[in-house]
């Protein structure tokens, strides 16, 4: 079984990224052990003078969280017209020790619009030199019409599109 770690980048406890998040390791349970990141808001505001051998503890647990992973999974909304600020911090603090480098990661930008954070953190995972095909990137515009009033993916056409971006994940992290 593949080791995910997926990381919404949302901090709220029910947000659609996180239900997608969700749904893709019930879709997944049978290939990939996932465990969530549900800690990214709490580690602290990315600050050179701390990041060094002896980083904070919460930061070297994700760090480690990231390294030991298989492959990395992001979810995330668009804030104002980027990646959310707790995303970006934690990307951060995993700059100066590579904990991305030639790791199959996989993307869905999950919000109103969306393009303009997709972007951004797409450019960010490929500069921190990730494995980040565009296959394994998925942009979801409206995501709010996609599921029911009680929070279900009823949206059959986001539901493929995803299960596509999962297939070609999939077949990165076995040549990863």
């Amino acid at each position: 079984m593949k080791k995910i770690l997926a990381i919404s980048g949302s901090t709220r406890k029910q947000s659609s990224n996180l239900t997608i998040i969700k749904k893709i390791q019930e879709l997944t349970a049978d290939n990939w052990e996932m465990t969530i990141c549900d800690y990214p808001e709490l580690l602290p505001h990315y600050n050179p003078d701390l990041d060094t051998e002896v980083a904070p503890e919460l930061v070297n647990a994700f760090r480690k969280a990231v390294s030991e992973s298989d492959g990395v999974l992001i979810c995330t909304p668009e804030y104002a017209m980027g990646i959310p600020g707790t995303l970006k911090n934690a990307l951060d603090w995993t700059v100066s020790v590579g904990s991305f480098s030639q790791k199959a990661v996989a993307v869905i930008t999950a919000s109103s619009l969306g393009e303009k954070a997709h972007e951004s953190l797409i450019g960010t995972i490929r500069i921190i030199d990730a494995k980040l095909p565009d296959e394994t990137t998925l942009l979801i515009s409206n995501i709010r019409t996609k599921f029911d009033a009680n929070g279900t993916l009823i949206d059959m056409d986001t539901l493929a599109r995803i299960t596509t971006t999962l297939q070609h994940f999939g077949r990165l992290l076995t040549t990863s």
